[in-house]
């Protein structure tokens, strides 16, 4: 009997180093998920706090080159829709950048002779409400969903 017993020693020992390996390469798994998860829940943050910057008009160039360089790594992490939409964020934040600079109202020099008033402020209107429905509207969280979704299993 105990000749026995010893015999099933060592594959008993080999049966519980394997359930080991499994739990740490699952617990491996588990910090990757979260950790990409971090990496993506920084992203948003950083989307929707510049989203606030551009929906109360006051936007500068180089905000928008740090919004570029702090959501960069968002290529790595999401897929083509994200990027995408990253791209749409700059232009629309660079166009009102632009109608900023260009507005001008009677407390300023006045402006060059092509200068159209109404077309500036239009300009400026028109991302300044695509900014702010971005945020009310749930635009930006929902195109983040499925990829912070942490109730899923993918």
């Amino acid at each position: 009997m105990v000749a026995l017993l010893q015999g099933l020693l060592t594959p008993l020992i080999g049966i519980i180093a394997l359930y080991i390996a499994w739990q740490q390469w699952k617990g491996n798994q588990l910090r990757l998920k979260m950790d990409r998860y971090e990496r993506r829940i920084r992203i948003y943050q950083e989307v929707v706090k510049f989203l606030r910057a551009c929906s109360n008009g006051k936007i500068e160039f180089v905000d928008i080159l740090g919004f570029g360089a702090s959501t960069a790594e968002g290529d790595f992490l999401f897929g083509p829709e994200i990027r995408q939409y990253l791209e749409e964020i700059s232009s629309r934040a660079v166009d009102l950048s632009v109608a900023r600079a260009e507005y001008r109202d009677f407390t300023q020099p006045a402006p060059p002779r092509d200068y159209d008033h109404n077309k500036v402020v239009r300009e400026m209107t028109t991302q300044i409400k695509w900014f702010t429905d971005q945020l009310m509207g749930f635009y930006a969280k929902n195109k983040f969903a499925p990829y912070l979704d942490i109730s899923r299993n993918g």
